[in-house]
């Protein structure tokens, strides 16, 4: 899962880490990452068969808000073998202290590199040597909806960007409801459901070269490409009557809580805009009748992308790096980095789990949800991973700072892309 949990880094770790000697035995492996709940278990599973199979023992533990729990653990010679991180720019700020993939002779880089969806290859790679790789996939393009709210209320789901704006429209002159649940709060991490809209459009809207040169700060967020976006997203959450509460509820609603879109009441909402890992946050009744293939309550469409745009896929995914090259580590990793991960355990536990491999067997998806969000994935023929987890930490954190107060009524738009622009002198 992307940025759930994460703290606001604003400093460069090669300049502030150590890695101390460890004491990990020859046989045992220790994986940190952010991987929680059901999708932990399932990990673990498949952790522990592949490693009875091997005489390794491996153990993986849950680091709640990875970015600053990982950051303390290093500093403190506490490193484990392997780390997953949810952003490939907080990864690449340990590269001087993990090891290159590049060097692992055991796993086999070319191979995976080959089965990746195209655009997962190259995410943590720096001065030419690959130091990250994912071990899981989500797609952020996706909008979820109740079909038994939308079958009482004589609603179709709509195939083209315009249907959508129609459907919006009725929801709201036969006052149905809200015609879309909105939320960006995270505690620390809060902002970051608002740079994924933002991220949608600019993919849309400016394509692969656009969109890449914006991440990389060398397309300023006053450009008009990032500007039409900001009025799509803008149409879509600000416009009176779309969202209960307008701007200022957005930024005080927990993203999570928008799962709310189940509820039967007058204040119901109808669709909501957010990744595949959203299925952890359904109320537990919709979670149970969700993992039991029952679809009464849940359903979902791809974003349909503006007329005369890039119809592109939006995603984000867990990475995982070596901080040592002893031969069990590599073994691991190079389990965890195959197509063969999610063939196990994984799926019956977790029936969200995507894997970022296009070989990875779609027959292995045994919640038709998954199974078709999975296709959205493997068959894209433009994907675009997250951009402000690519983006260094500083602009990071100043994105989901400045779309918040934007969104929340504190700053107007200008003032706070200007905000943006300038947090590249930072980097």
């Amino acid at each position: 899962m992307k940025k759930l949990g994460a703290a606001i880094v604003a400093v460069a770790v090669a300049a502030s880490v150590a890695v101390l000697p460890s004491a990990h035995a020859a046989d045992e492996v220790t994986i940190f990452g952010g991987f929680g709940g059901d999708q932990a278990k399932g990990f673990q599973a498949e952790l522990d068969a592949f490693g009875a199979a091997n005489g390794i023992k491996i153990t993986y533990t849950t680091l709640a808000s990875y970015d600053t729990d990982i950051r303390v653990k290093v500093k403190a010679g506490q490193a484990p073998n392997i780390g997953m991180w949810p952003q490939p720019g907080g990864l690449l700020e340990y590269s001087s202290v993990l090891e290159p993939i590049d060097s692992l002779k055991s796993v086999d880089l070319a191979g995976i590199k080959k089965t990746l969806v195209p655009g997962w290859a190259g995410l943590a790679t720096k001065g030419g040597k690959t130091y990250g790789l994912p071990v899981s996939a989500n797609v952020k393009s996706l909008v979820w909806y109740n079909p038994a709210n939308f079958k009482a209320a004589g609603l179709t789901v709509p195939k083209t960007d315009a249907d959508m704006t129609k459907l919006t429209d009725t929801i709201k002159s036969k006052k149905l409801g809200y015609p879309w649940c909105i939320g960006i709060e995270s505690g620390g991490a809060t902002g970051w459901a608002a740079t994924d809209w933002m991220e949608e459009y600019v993919l849309r809207y400016g394509g692969e070269a656009e969109y890449t040169s914006w991440w990389k700060g060398k397309l300023a967020w006053s450009s008009p490409t990032v500007q039409k976006a900001a009025k799509k997203f803008a149409d879509i959450a600000l416009t009176a009557g779309n969202v209960n509460g307008g701007g200022k509820a957005i930024a005080a609603t927990g993203f999570g809580a928008t799962a709310n879109l189940f509820a039967t009441d007058k204040n119901k909402c109808f669709m909501m805009r957010q990744g595949s890992f959203i299925t952890d946050f359904f109320p537990d009744d919709v979670k149970a009748e969700y993992k039991a293939n029952n679809f009464t309550r849940v359903g979902v469409f791809k974003l349909p992308a503006p007329a005369g745009t890039t119809d592109a896929v939006l995603g984000g995914g867990d990475l995982a790096a070596a901080f040592d090259d002893k031969a069990a580590t590599q073994k691991v990793l190079n389990f965890i980095l195959s197509d063969k991960l999610g063939q196990g355990a994984m799926l019956a536990t977790y029936p969200s789990y995507l894997s970022a491999h296009k070989t990875f067997p779609n027959a292995g998806y045994k919640n038709p949800i998954t199974k078709n969000i999975a296709g959205i994935l493997s068959s894209a023929k433009l994907f675009g991973f997250d951009g402000s987890d690519l983006a260094p930490a500083v602009v990071n954190a100043t994105e989901w700072k400045e779309l918040t107060n934007w969104i929340a009524g504190k700053k107007s738009q200008k003032q706070a892309f200007d905000a943006i622009d300038a947090s590249w002198k930072k980097a």
